[in-house]
């Protein structure tokens, strides 16, 4: 669809004519403050948590703020445009959705929602590896509307590789490998409510609809003759009746199987591997065709030994500061990866992109494109595939606006030496 950031704007002012504001705000301070209360306290906790105290998510803000825009006049931007090409394919902004798990936490219809309305915008979406809805049934909704797949790698190797060649068969563009979550972070708000959504059958579909990991199940598991005796409580009912109806088939058809406490029980032996080495990348490379992109790089020496080793692109990331309290900011690692890769590979980057200047700052520090992750699914728990493409039009918007008033037709001349000024 062709996309007018000027457009969008008078039509909201002029729906505001006849009392009609924005379906969800546009403020994404706001936004974030009404999801919370559509939300449950235990969801809520698991989108918008961060690492430790949170030092991390404060970081990836905080070091926007070190970077300033130097508008320059009298330029025509009459015409702009925000498209890139990325692996093949051209997209209307350098903006994709990241891969965020457990969607149903915010919606009912969760995944599909969110790539429905990218579908409307022709933004790629980075299926999650924990995903609510199988990438299967992900794809059919896109058509021919781009889609990458995120993989975290699995103590299964057998596994990893069916995950690949479904991507595959998918028509997913990437692999996105995410190197940063080999073990959870300390996440206090989960740990304070004690909620692990996986535990209840939530966000692993990509498992439960996949062949190997069924055949995983069916052998001979010893840990399922140890069970754990626990006082009876109405929570745990509570919680088994969720893990049976979350799994294929729902409640009815699981009231009697093991079946869904065997896959949660696989899932979390299986779910990543803390000790995959740079050694074990060409295992990617023997199962599939497609680029594969090391998500998680923040220090100049990994992404150039993610040049050597031969992938094809990089996401600067800590994860939305879920993984390591107190890590470097993306915003502020980027410059330094940028250097390191020297034009041989694409770097985008996400973690802390809330606003049109955000993405500005990162194209002029030499980000192909910018990963958007929590503000959707704040959308998402308002207004669900409605609300997910406000949220993404209006980012656009705020982009297209910004370039064009910072004298920049395209984005390539975002990236113009003087586009922007550090402090200090």
């Amino acid at each position: 669809m062709k996309f007018s950031a000027v457009d969008l704007q008078k039509d909201i002012y002029i729906a505001g004519m006849g009392g009609k504001k924005p379906l969800i705000p546009v403020d994404l301070n706001e936004l974030e403050t009404l999801a919370k209360a559509r939300m449950s306290t235990a969801a809520y906790a698991y989108v918008a948590g961060g690492a430790g105290i949170g030092t991390s998510m404060l970081n990836n803000r905080e070091g926007f703020n070190q970077y300033r825009i130097v508008p320059r006049m009298l330029r025509d931007v009459s015409e702009r445009d925000t498209s890139i090409e990325l692996f093949g394919q051209r997209l209307p902004a350098p903006i994709l959705a990241s891969p965020v798990g457990v969607l149903d936490l915010a919606h009912r219809e969760a995944d599909l929602a969110v790539v429905r309305a990218l579908k409307e915008l022709g933004i790629p979406m980075i299926f999650s590896n924990q995903a609510s809805v199988s990438m299967e049934d992900c794809a059919a909704e896109l058509g021919d509307s781009p889609r990458w797949f995120q993989l975290y790698w699995s103590k299964s190797n057998d596994l990893v590789a069916s995950f690949l060649q479904r991507a595959e068969a998918c028509d997913c563009s990437a692999i996105t490998v995410t190197l940063d979550t080999t073990m959870l972070g300390w996440r206090i708000q989960d740990l304070d409510q004690a909620y692990l959504p996986f535990l209840r059958g939530k966000g692993i579909a990509q498992y439960t609809s996949d062949p190997v990991f069924q055949r995983l199940l069916d052998e001979p598991d010893p840990t399922m003759a140890v069970t754990p005796k626990r006082q009876l409580t109405w929570e745990l009912i509570r919680s088994v009746i969720a893990l049976k109806a979350n799994y294929p088939g729902g409640f009815w058809k699981n009231l009697r199987s093991d079946r869904p406490l065997k896959a949660v029980r696989k899932f979390v032996s299986i779910y990543s591997r803390p000790s995959i080495r740079w050694e074990e990348l060409p295992f990617l490379r023997e199962h599939t065709s497609l680029p594969i992109i090391l998500k998680g790089i923040l220090h100049p020496d990994d992404a150039r030994k993610a040049v050597d080793a031969g992938v094809d692109g990089i996401i600067c990331s800590n994860h939305g500061g879920r993984q390591v309290d107190g890590a470097i900011s993306t915003i502020e690692a980027l410059p330094g990866i940028i250097e390191a890769v020297n034009g041989q590979i694409p770097v985008l980057m996400d973690s802390g992109v809330r606003c049109g200047a955000d993405v500005l700052k990162a194209l002029a520090l030499g980000a192909k494109a910018v990963c958007i992750g929590r503000p959707y699914v704040y959308g998402l728990a308002l207004a669900g595939q409605a609300g997910v493409e406000a949220v993404f039009k209006h980012l656009m918007a705020d982009f297209e606006l910004n370039m064009g008033l910072a004298g920049c037709t395209s984005v390539e001349e975002c990236r113009a030496p003087g586009v922007l000024k550090r402090l200090g």
